[in-house]
């Protein structure tokens, strides 16, 4: 009897589940480290969480009053579309409140 076809066989079946392992291995490996990463993100952000719950605390309970003035809300306006910083000139001009004309002259050189 001639076994050796039943033993080709059988070496093909254990390569094919050598790399089968070695694949899952491989799979393990990388889902270790991700799971590492997540665990870390998840550290980071209970940090964070604790951190801005204990700042909260000392935040006032009552929102402070806003200012009544009218040109206010237009102000906070050309804040809240600013794209980039803004000068004071800046936030004159794109809140036209007028507060950027000179009420008084550079002094005279002596």
């Amino acid at each position: 009897m001639n076994i050796q076809p039943l033993l080709d066989a059988l070496d093909l079946q254990e390569e094919a589940a050598r790399a089968l392992a070695d694949d899952l291995r491989a799979q393990i490996d990388d889902l270790q480290t991700r799971l590492q990463k997540a665990k870390t993100h998840l550290e980071h952000l209970a940090i964070t969480l604790k951190t801005v719950t204990d700042l909260a605390d000392r935040l006032p309970a009552v929102a402070p009053d806003l200012p009544e003035h009218p040109d206010y809300p237009r102000i906070l306006a050309a804040f809240n579309h600013a794209t980039g910083p803004l000068r004071a000139k800046d936030v004159c001009e794109a809140s036209a409140t007028n507060c950027c004309r000179r009420t008084s002259k550079a002094p005279a050189p002596s």
